[in-house]
């Protein structure tokens, strides 16, 4: 039995539920790395462009795909959950952007480090606020 479940059917949903966060965690993961490993080979350096690229896009798709899903769509629950939680949740990286940041400090590359910090959070929050705004219009 699930923890937390009072009876078979609240079981049955919460499996559904984690299922579907843990196949778009996948999928995700898949994407992130992929995604994360070409830009940074394209860019080259030691600044981490994969993980900024990474933020940056994933924070513009959740603002558009939080309205577009969550206001706008009619999709059901376990596709959201598996979109917004799951994909989502594991394509954005603020872990190794934290673990990049700290590693750029320890090896003295202080204006990089603040860079990646200062940039990745205002560039994150204006396509977070981009991302609502275009879901919104369309």
């Amino acid at each position: 039995m699930v923890a937390g479940a009072k009876n078979g059917s609240e079981a049955q949903i919460m499996i559904r539920q984690l299922t579907a966060v843990a196949a778009g965690g996948a999928a995700g993961a898949v994407m992130r790395w992929l995604v994360a490993s070409g830009v940074q080979k394209l860019a080259g350096g030691v600044f981490p462009w994969g993980t900024f690229a990474v933020n940056a896009l994933g924070s513009f798709l959740l603002g558009f795909l939080f309205v577009w899903l969550i206001e706008r769509s009619t999709a059901g629950e376990l596709f959201r959950l598996a979109v917004t939680v799951g994909f989502m949740g594991a394509f954005t990286t603020f872990s190794t952007y934290s673990l990049e940041s700290v590693r750029l400090l320890q090896e003295g590359a202080f204006s990089m480090a603040f860079g990646n910090v200062a940039g990745q959070v205002a560039t994150c929050l204006i396509l977070t606020w981009l991302g609502v705004q275009l879901a919104r219009v369309i």
